[in-house]
């Protein structure tokens, strides 16, 4: 089973298990580095959860997820169209001031980590502002199916200091689902140099 095969099949389950984890202490590190009313991406935007958030306080907002259930269910949720999109087909350039990509990344293999990062960054305009968030670790695994590319703060600085990125902040924290606090993310908001 692919890692998309996996969110289809567990669509529901995995909406919600994560529509509502609180997620303000991440929006906050990535909104100080935006204008109000800017144009975000929501890279992978599984259930609509952070959509609707940056909505709400007046973004504007394209979310797209690469799984087709994931897509229907979070269109139920937004009362929008998201676009079924992978990562390796991001087509946009230098259309939005932010990109959100919450746990979502991180499926991408590590050999095609760098080619999907030049299509995140085209998608930016100059001066642009990445968040992104990786499960703890410094290694490929699968589990249930779905593929993990793990990053700790060394790994994930080196990643994004080879390419057209500036490091901003990078910190670790704790899973904010119910039950898997024990779990630690790697996040980073990097800058489109």
């Amino acid at each position: 089973m692919s890692t998309l095969e996996y969110y289809n099949s567990n669509a529901k389950q995995f909406v919600d298990g994560s529509i509502n984890a609180d997620m303000s202490d991440h929006y906050e590190h990535f909104l100080k580095y935006l204008s109000d009313g800017c144009r975000i991406l929501d890279l992978g935007c599984g259930s609509g959860r952070d959509t609707a958030f940056f909505r709400a306080q007046g973004y504007m907002v394209v979310p797209i997820d690469g799984s087709a259930e994931i897509c229907g269910l979070a269109e139920n949720v937004l009362h929008t169209p998201v676009r079924c999109l992978r990562f390796e087909d991001l087509d946009y350039e230098e259309e939005f001031d932010g990109i959100w990509a919450c746990a979502s990344l991180l499926h991408v293999k590590r050999e095609n980590m760098v080619s999907v990062l030049s299509r995140v960054c085209k998608a930016l305009r100059h001066d642009g502002i990445l968040y992104v968030s990786y499960k703890y670790g410094d290694e490929e695994v699968t589990r249930d199916g779905r593929l993990f590319s793990n990053y700790n703060e060394k790994s994930v600085v080196t990643l994004f200091s080879e390419q057209s990125w500036s490091v901003v902040e990078v910190w670790i924290t704790s899973d904010v689902r119910p039950g898997r606090e024990s779990e630690r993310w790697v996040n980073a908001i990097v800058r489109k140099k």
